[in-house]
């Protein structure tokens, strides 16, 4: 028999997004950086410097992590301002909580 979160499409789309974003989150540059945003907004010249990587590959995290839909950014002057997007971060914990959830019997 089938376990319960196998058994359906909903299922089976939700799984594979969650299996998405996890694998998102799962670079440690990147956890790094959203907790580095969970105190406000930071521009891209500050995430680089306070995790002491280069600008391009902070840059580049921050893209993936924004085309996700786990940050939003702005421009202001010449900097790129970045922050957590609530609706995606929300999104991602809901995905996780549903899958970690127990079926009532």
């Amino acid at each position: 028999m089938k376990p319960k979160c196998c058994s359906n499409q909903k299922a089976l789309t939700e799984i594979t997004q969650t299996a998405e974003l996890l694998k998102i989150i799962a670079e440690p540059n990147r956890l790094k950086i959203l907790c580095a945003l969970k105190n406000g907004e930071l521009c891209v010249c500050e995430i680089w410097q306070d995790l002491d990587i280069p600008q391009n590959l902070a840059s580049h995290h921050l893209k993936i992590m924004r085309d996700a839909g786990l940050l939003d950014s702005r421009k202001e002057g010449l900097n790129i301002i970045y922050s957590l997007n609530k609706k995606g971060i929300k999104n991602l914990t809901n995905l996780l909580n549903n899958f970690l959830k127990p079926y009532a019997k």
